[in-house]
C-alpha cells in the first residue's frame, strides 16, 4: 500500500494482532533481563496474597510486546519500505494488570501519517493492548514509527 493510501486511513482501525500468552516463564525472563524482581511479578506464593491473586506481568513487559505484536498483526506496510524505526511515544497508560497465563493482543488505530522528507514518513498510532476475557485493556499508548521508503 502506498504511504499516501495509508495516510488516507487516519482515524480508522488499521490492524489487530493474534493472541499471545504472557506466561510466568516470560515474566521471569523479563525480570532477569531488567533486574525488576518485585514479588508481584516473580513470587507466586506471595503474589497470591495481593489483590491480584497471583503474579502479574510487568507493565513494561506488556509495552515491550508491541514490536512482536506489530510484526504479527495485519498492519498495512508502505510499498517499497527499506526500514522502519521506533520514533517514540506520546502517551502510555497502564490500565489493567496482565495476570500470568493470560493472553493479550493489540489493536492499532491510525492517528497520523505525515511525510517529513521525501521518502520519510512518520506514523502515529494509538495502540490498545487487550487482555482476553477482560473488560478493561492492559494499556493504551500513542506510538510513533518512522518509515523510510
Amino acid at each position: 500500500m502506498s504511504p499516501q493510501d495509508i495516510a488516507a486511513k487516519v482515524g480508522e482501525q488499521i490492524g489487530t494482532s493474534p493472541w499471545v500468552e504472557i506466561s510466568q516463564e516470560r515474566i521471569n525472563q523479563f525480570a532477569e533481563a531488567t533486574g525488576d524482581h518485585q514479588f508481584i511479578h516473580v513470587n507466586e506464593e506471595a503474589a497470591k496474597m495481593t489483590p491480584f491473586g497471583g503474579t502479574i506481568a510487568h507493565g513494561f513487559l506488556t509495552l515491550s510486546m508491541i514490536p512482536y505484536l506489530s510484526a504479527e498483526a495485519d498492519l498495512p506496510k508502505p510499498d517499497g519500505i527499506k526500514m522502519a524505526v521506533n520514533y517514540g511515544g506520546n502517551k502510555t497508560r497502564f490500565i489493567n494488570p496482565v495476570k500470568s497465563g493470560k493472553k493479550i493482543r493489540g489493536h492499532w488505530k491510525l492517528l497520523e501519517m505525515t511525510e517529513k522528507r521525501p521518502g520519510q514518513w512518520q506514523q502515529t498510532v494509538e495502540i490498545t493492548i487487550e487482555i482476553e476475557g477482560e473488560e478493561k485493556p492492559a494499556l493504551i499508548c500513542e506510538w510513533m514509527t518512522m518509515f523510510f521508503v
